[in-house]
């Protein structure tokens, strides 16, 4: 029945998951975290020891720097071979799984695993797609990527993919029903990572939440929230992961073209699982990152930020603002008649252009108004604290500004980010 609903972006998926195995050792966080944190991949890997996991199957960016790669990448790829010779996987066909995951502060964050058709999603911003990207791609970051996947049988995904659903009617509405679900994995997770839950929706769940994605992409509603009036709508914003589904459609449209012969509209490559989590989920927590400029004249670099948006001043006043400290203080930086939705894409333009046209200095991203006060104090430097990001801002943001700046927000702690659990078949 599903299969035949017109999914917009989207959908269920012919899910993996794991038989006859220790779920908490399975299940691992996501391949981008902890990356200057070695003793914890080291601690992950005592735990797992010789059991099944998906610590077998990905590639911690902790070892992007080691000159092993090639070595990793085959071993990713035989056991991904082994553990479907071996019968390791039952498969979901045509599935969608409510999540129900405690966060390690006790909060709940309830999510839907499916599929997005890659066709809907973009990261260089060239297309209004239905699916984009909230933050600006680093293309550099993706041929590491596409070398490990092209020889995978299987994709893991980390990928949390935001919906604005502000009246909640969608995800929080199956909490009440799971009941008339299947439950399909219970169990802690590793490392503070909390609790998680999954359960099979059934075909008339399935129904009912493809009606409802279709009403919150109805173009006159896209118009009228945001001011959008006769622009392509945008239904999902990627939330994190957007490099790992960026590498999945660079991948996807490289066979696609050296093979045109075969049915790409139904062939398992062209669709990427995600977790549609609700951007007004009572667990996500924006979190501004700062910027703390090295080795620059602070004083100058103030001056040219003033004179480089018109009407710009010191002290605050209508429009956006954003505090600054160094060594002989601090302030207020007020841009009364911006040119970007959000203040950091602001303080972000001007930064761009003054490195490059100074040809000194760089910026660093910090997470902390403390660590960025104290950076921003040493001589030399200069730390602008960013306000906070109203969620019902991101959408409004990435519809008329395009991608954010690099290193705009966070969500929520390391520990807290989507565990690799479902696996899908991409060959």
């Amino acid at each position: 029945m599903a299969n035949k609903l017109n999914w917009p972006a989207f959908r269920p998926a012919d899910l993996l998951l794991p038989t006859d195995c220790d779920m908490s050792k399975w299940s691992v966080v996501a391949c981008d975290q902890y990356t200057s944190q070695p003793d914890y991949w080291q601690r992950v890997a005592d735990f797992v020891g010789d059991a099944p996991s998906t610590l077998n199957m990905i590639l911690p960016e902790f070892f992007l720097r080691e000159g092993n790669i090639m070595q990793r990448r085959a071993s990713i790829n035989r056991t991904m071979d082994q553990y479907l010779v071996e019968g390791r996987f039952r498969c979901c066909p045509d599935a969608l799984i409510y999540v129900e995951r405690w966060l390690s502060g006790g909060q709940l964050r309830r999510g839907l695993v499916g599929a997005i058709d890659l066709e809907d999603y973009d990261y260089d911003g060239s297309r209004e797609t239905l699916i984009r990207a909230t933050e600006a791609t680093v293309v550099a970051r993706i041929p590491p990527r596409m070398a490990i996947r092209r020889g995978a049988a299987l994709e893991l995904s980390h990928v949390l993919l935001l919906m604005d659903d502000p009246e909640k009617h969608l995800i929080e509405q199956l909490t009440y029903e799971t009941d008339d679900m299947e439950m399909v994995y219970d169990f802690d997770l590793m490392e503070q990572g909390g609790h998680i839950t999954g359960y099979l929706l059934t075909e008339e769940q399935k129904a009912t939440i493809c009606a409802e994605l279709n009403e919150l992409n109805d173009p006159n509603r896209f118009g009228e929230l945001y001011d959008a009036q006769g622009e392509a709508p945008m239904l999902f914003a990627v939330g994190d992961g957007n490099h790992s589904l960026a590498t999945a459609r660079a991948c996807y449209l490289e066979q696609k073209e050296l093979h045109p012969e075969l049915d790409w509209e139904h062939h398992p490559a062209r669709y990427a699982t995600v977790e549609l989590v609700n951007l007004h989920d009572d667990s996500l927590d924006f979190e501004a990152i700062h910027r703390v400029v090295f080795s620059v004249d602070p004083e100058k670099l103030l001056a040219d930020l003033v004179d480089y948006y018109p009407g710009t001043h010191y002290g605050e006043g209508e429009g956006q603002t954003f505090r600054y400290v160094w060594e002989k203080g601090e302030g207020t930086i007020t841009i009364p008649d911006p040119v970007a939705q959000l203040a950091v894409g602001s303080l972000q333009g001007f930064l761009d252009y003054y490195l490059t046209a100074n040809d000194d200095g760089y910026v660093d991203y910090v997470h902390g108004e403390d660590v960025t006060t104290e950076l921003g104090r040493r001589p030399g430097n200069i730390g602008f604290l960013l306000p906070s990001i109203h969620k019902a801002d991101l959408f409004k943001g990435v519809i008329h500004d395009g991608a954010l700046p690099r290193k705009t927000f966070s969500m929520g702690e390391a520990c807290d980010k989507r565990f690799y659990l479902e696996a899908k078949k991409i060959k």
